[in-house]
């Protein structure tokens, strides 16, 4: 029976391989109460900001049988979005991060996910299998490691020994029962250089992240309503929406793979965009041109008050020159 569950992990492993994803492993279904515990300390401690949809659920981050109880396996797989861009540093233009560059990951992964999801039918048929990207309530990057396609790093993203931290996460929960990996062990050794970058010490300790604190955050998960506060504000360094610093220093990530997908690539080659085209913008122009964009989620007013806050923070230090 060993050998069974092994030969159609293989099927899996080759399945994801032929859909272009870089990463695949596979771990046992079941409940992970020292992992939940990490999470609910988290979220005492307030680091999810206003995040307060991560305070639902929480049974099923807990255990993922609360998703499916039939289920029996946890595929994930990895995708690299890295491209050999970079930023065009420039007091007039607004940084955005590197998986915002080009189309939404959450347009083009699922159907790479199917071709998975077909073999599974094709080892059980009657076998049921779920899905997300980043799209429901399950911890991804917790999963990752279990599956050991990489260890999470002290800014809190996985790492690749193969590919480094570029790449986007896919979760499979199948009723399947497959051989499971072993998470590998953690290769950040005594690197701190993501925490020594990072401009607001969002990284409060080792592989914790405040989100209140972090720039990722404030421009694109906290409300347009809500304003940027100055100690923020003032270290944006011309980020916009998102931030890449803590992975840009990652010497882990001198091991990064050219995505193959074109989707992927800065549209029309810009991996900035020029504050006053982003303060004159109607509506109608910013759904037209980020259409099928990670930039759709804070919205023209998010985009909007991400620039004001960086163009005020500009004029105080002038001001103060």
């Amino acid at each position: 029976m060993q050998v069974d569950l092994s030969l159609n992990a293989e099927r899996v492993k080759q399945a994801a391989k032929k859909a272009g994803f870089e990463l695949v492993g596979i771990a046992k279904a079941e409940s992970t109460p020292e992992e939940y515990i990490q999470f609910e300390e988290w979220l005492s401690a307030g680091y999810h900001a206003t995040m307060t949809y991560l305070e639902r659920n929480t049974e099923k981050r807990k255990d993922i049988r609360a998703i499916m109880p039939e289920a029996k396996s946890v595929i994930v797989v990895g995708r690299s979005y890295y491209t050999p861009q970079n930023h065009e540093h420039s007091d007039d233009r607004g940084k955005i991060s590197r998986y915002a560059w080009g189309t939404d990951y959450h347009e083009l992964l699922p159907d790479n996910i199917q071709e998975i999801i077909k073999v599974l039918h094709t080892i059980h048929p009657d076998s049921t299998s779920k899905w997300y990207v980043d799209t429901g309530p399950v911890s991804e990057k917790q999963w990752a490691r279990k599956a050991g396609i990489g260890w999470q790093g002290k800014h809190s993203n996985i790492i690749s020994r193969d590919i480094g931290s570029w790449f986007f996460i896919g979760v499979i929960i199948t009723s399947v029962e497959l051989a499971h990996d072993q998470p590998i062990q953690d290769y950040c050794g005594t690197c701190t250089a993501c925490m020594e970058a990072c401009p607001t010490a969002a990284i409060v300790e080792p592989y914790t992240v405040d989100a209140g604190k972090c720039l990722s955050y404030w421009t694109i998960e906290a409300k347009p309503e809500i304003s940027i506060p100055s100690e923020i504000s003032q270290n944006m360094d011309q980020w916009i929406f998102g931030c890449d610093i803590c992975q840009d220093v990652c010497p882990w990530n001198s091991f990064s793979k050219e995505t193959t997908i074109a989707e992927f690539h800065p549209r029309h080659g810009q991996t900035t965009l020029l504050l006053n085209d982003i303060m004159s913008m109607e509506q109608s122009e910013f759904s037209d041109r980020f259409r099928k964009s990670p930039l759709k989620r804070t919205k023209l007013a998010g985009l909007q008050r991400n620039v004001e806050a960086l163009l005020h923070a500009q004029k105080d230090t002038d001001e103060h020159i």
